[in-house]
């Protein structure tokens, strides 16, 4: 089974449409069709910016998303990362990743993960993620 990360705002983008690539993936994350990896710091995370009022999502679907996450998700504890990000709290994706074996960490904000900084974890934006589904090659 293919194994993931998930930055928030392809969670939060999911959860407001259903339709764009971001609901697909977490669609197929809850429907148990796609292994998801996080840590205590993204759990964290997720239930801070889901809980945001100003983001109008709404809350029975995000707890829903959340007792799924929390109940099937593998959950690791990862070494830090070693190398310098935009935003440091985003660096718990990656480590993640890498620590999960993740076949990669999508996210809706490439320019946050330098390719210099990402080591060997595969960063791919949702559209790449579901397109390359789509194909086979996520593999």
């Amino acid at each position: 089974m293919i194994r993931i990360v998930l930055d928030t705002n392809v969670l939060v983008s999911g959860l407001l449409s259903h339709r764009a690539a971001p609901g697909q993936i977490v669609g197929l994350v809850t429907a148990g069709e796609i292994e998801f990896a996080c840590d205590q710091r993204i759990l964290a995370e997720y239930r801070d910016v889901l809980a945001r009022p100003e983001l109008q999502i709404n809350q029975t679907e995000a707890e829903d998303a959340l007792q799924h996450i929390e109940q099937s998700a593998l959950l690791v504890t990862p070494e830090s990362w070693p190398e310098a990000l935009p935003d440091p709290d985003d660096e718990p994706f990656l480590a993640v990743a890498k620590a999960s074996l993740a076949l990669c960490l999508v996210t809706g904000n490439l320019k946050h993960f330098p390719a210099k900084a990402r080591l060997d974890v595969r960063v791919l934006t949702p559209r790449q993620f579901v397109d390359a589904l789509g194909e086979d090659e996520v593999s």
